[in-house]
């Protein structure tokens, strides 16, 4: 009977260090493969009306593929498409160089179509058990975005509908068909 081998967050740097896009869960690598054109304006539209209101507001940090530490023993680093993570949690000086020893406060995955709902799921829960406090998922082919504070409090929004950032963000709200409106 094989044995797999599980992977530490040390083992996981020296392995990507050529620049090879995994995630790791559970101790177990998960490929992440390129994006197509319109997952990547999506990202970029959505991640920008975030960054915008949060640098108006100067309520922290916005970022794209930021490798976050979720669990240990096994280690689990997740790089959600969007992060948010507020001002007073951010990583100064050399922690802000290496992947962050925290759960962002908001995670959002844009969903391509090779995504399985296994997946997707998978990561949901791995980010809610770290501490994550929002979690928006936004599908392209819907054109919908199903926001996750629990497992148990979960609402789709479709694209006449508006998006709000809650506790997390007060005061952010867009229209869900601007964010798809690329």
């Amino acid at each position: 009977m094989a044995t797999k081998t599980l992977l530490t967050i040390e083992d996981f740097s020296k392995l990507v260090a050529d620049g090879s896009r995994y995630e790791l869960s559970r101790g177990e690598l998960v490929p992440m493969t390129p994006v197509n054109f319109q997952h990547g304006k999506i990202v970029i539209r959505f991640g920008g009306l975030l960054d915008q209101f949060v640098q108006r507001q100067q309520l922290g940090a916005v970022g794209t593929e930021i490798g976050f530490h979720l669990a240990r023993n096994p280690d689990t680093l997740r790089a959600p498409d969007i992060a948010f993570v507020a001002k007073e949690r951010e990583p100064q000086g050399a922690a802000a160089l290496k992947f962050a020893e925290l759960a962002p406060d908001l995670a959002v995955e844009v969903l391509s179509p090779d995504d399985s709902a296994s997946e997707v799921l998978k990561k949901i829960e791995e980010y809610l058990a770290a501490g994550v406090r929002l979690i928006w998922i936004a599908d392209p082919v819907t054109q919908t975005v199903t926001v996750y504070r629990s497992l148990d409090d979960v609402r789709v929004l479709t694209a006449d509908q508006e998006l709000d950032g809650g506790a997390v963000l007060p005061g952010f709200r867009v229209r869900i068909a601007d964010i798809f409106a690329v």
